[in-house]
């Protein structure tokens, strides 16, 4: 079987720059790839640590298949394990919050936010598991 070395979601959107702040001035990510489409971009890929998300227009994805796309809801939904939930908490002060601060029964605490394309983004600390007891 083929190995595989990597997951990215491409989130398509009708304009790219309302999302860069979400991810950027809020989350700390960094525009790797830019690629512009007339006076607007058609293309980037944000990266931070382990974590890589690319954007496309629907403009763009309709220019590289040469066919008119279908427009839809946004129904992504990206689920992003953290290590320091409280600094993304405050970071995610005044974004539209649509999963508030819970715990759940696997062990996670998490937090959800629209981003502006309107894909869900949670992100989940979990608990720290204690290392087991020597029995002597």
């Amino acid at each position: 079987m083929a190995e595989m070395k990597k997951l990215t979601p491409v989130l398509v959107v009708e304009e790219i720059e309302p999302c860069l702040g979400f991810w950027m001035e809020r989350l700390g990510f960094a525009k790797t790839v830019e690629v512009p489409e007339g006076n607007k971009l058609g293309f980037v890929i944000l990266v931070k640590d382990k974590v890589e998300v690319m954007y496309q227009t629907y403009a763009s994805v309709e220019k590289d298949l040469n066919s008119p796309v279908k427009r839809r809801e946004p129904a992504t939904n990206l689920y992003i394990e953290v290590k320091g939930l409280d600094e993304i908490i405050q970071r995610l002060a005044g974004a539209n919050i649509v999963v508030p601060e819970r715990k759940t029964f696997y062990g996670a605490r998490e937090i959800g936010a629209a981003e502006p394309g309107g894909n869900l983004v949670v992100f989940a600390e979990f608990e720290k598991q204690e290392p087991p007891m020597n029995a002597d």
